[in-house]
């Protein structure tokens, strides 16, 4: 499983050019795709080309494959075609409830011997729906995806920067994510020109509880670190935090003021977090 989740990077599967390239990128996750970004009648060449991207290997990120969606009935042939180059996991877009989670884990059930990570992509209205069920399907689920644009699309909305477009839908996901054990990787940001609105969108994303945040382009990936890792400041404070929390503990305290904030086991749970997310 990956330790971090703080970048996901669609790559298309029918560009060899976007896919050697994509062997130096330091996402944490390098999302090799056969789905949105391959015209219809490029699939089957896609699929040959990611498989053989597999492969030849020399990835120095995580590498994942975002096979068709369930209702496109390509699974089976995406899935025959890639797991043989032996992805760290697969990420299966436009999830709308567990009897498709159970198609694809039993198709991957008879294909492999291994256990390939699950990455099932919410992007509409079932899918926000069941969200929790989805998130907590089984073992091979190492996390979930919000997609907004065929969110969007599925309940008749119109995209906006704004940063309360699709809020309910975009806030439940890493809750319900969370309530499962697993992290939530948010949407894309569409304008890749704009850095200053993907540096705000990716700080609200983390605000929501998000772990990382999906990306189209490579000039995305180093701000999207920056805005999902501690600051240096929340690291000194959580340093802070547990050095005078074990001192309370030590003498029979536990709670503790500092600078005028209560301080108990909670907090020190969370400033452990920030400070291993920090490492």
């Amino acid at each position: 499983m990956p330790d971090l989740f703080r970048s996901l990077i669609f790559v298309p599967g029918n560009n060899p050019r976007f896919l050697a390239k994509a062997r130096n990128l330091e996402a944490d996750i390098v999302c090799l795709d056969l789905e949105d970004s391959v015209p219809p009648d490029r699939k089957v060449e896609a699929r040959e080309m990611v498989a053989g991207a597999l492969r030849g290997g020399g990835y120095r990120s995580q590498v994942f494959v975002r096979v068709n969606s369930p209702d496109s009935g390509r699974i089976p042939e995406d899935l025959d075609g890639v797991l043989r180059g032996r992805p760290d996991g697969v990420v299966v877009p436009k999830v709308n409830n567990t009897e498709e989670m159970d198609a694809i884990s039993h198709t991957m059930e008879r294909l492999e011997r291994s256990t390939t990570l699950l990455l099932p992509s919410i992007e509409s209205a079932a899918g926000v729906l069941n969200a929790y069920s989805i998130a907590s399907h089984g073992p091979r689920v190492c996390g979930v995806v919000f997609g907004i644009f065929d969110l969007l699309n599925d309940m008749g909305m119109e995209y906006s920067k704004d940063p309360g477009t699709a809020l309910y839908a975009r806030s439940k996901v890493p809750v319900d994510a969370a309530a499962a054990g697993v992290p939530a990787i948010d949407g894309i940001w569409q304008d890749v020109r704009d850095a200053a609105g993907f540096g705000a969108d990716c700080r609200l994303g983390r605000s929501m509880g998000y772990a990382g945040k999906s990306l189209i382009h490579p000039d995305q990936i180093d701000a999207a670190h920056r805005a999902f890792a501690p600051t240096e400041p929340e690291v000194r404070w959580a340093r802070r935090v547990c050095e005078e929390y074990r001192r309370a503990l030590g003498g029979g305290r536990g709670a503790i003021q500092l600078d005028g904030r209560m301080i108990d086991e909670v907090h020190y749970k969370r400033a452990l977090a920030v400070l291993e997310l920090a490492e």
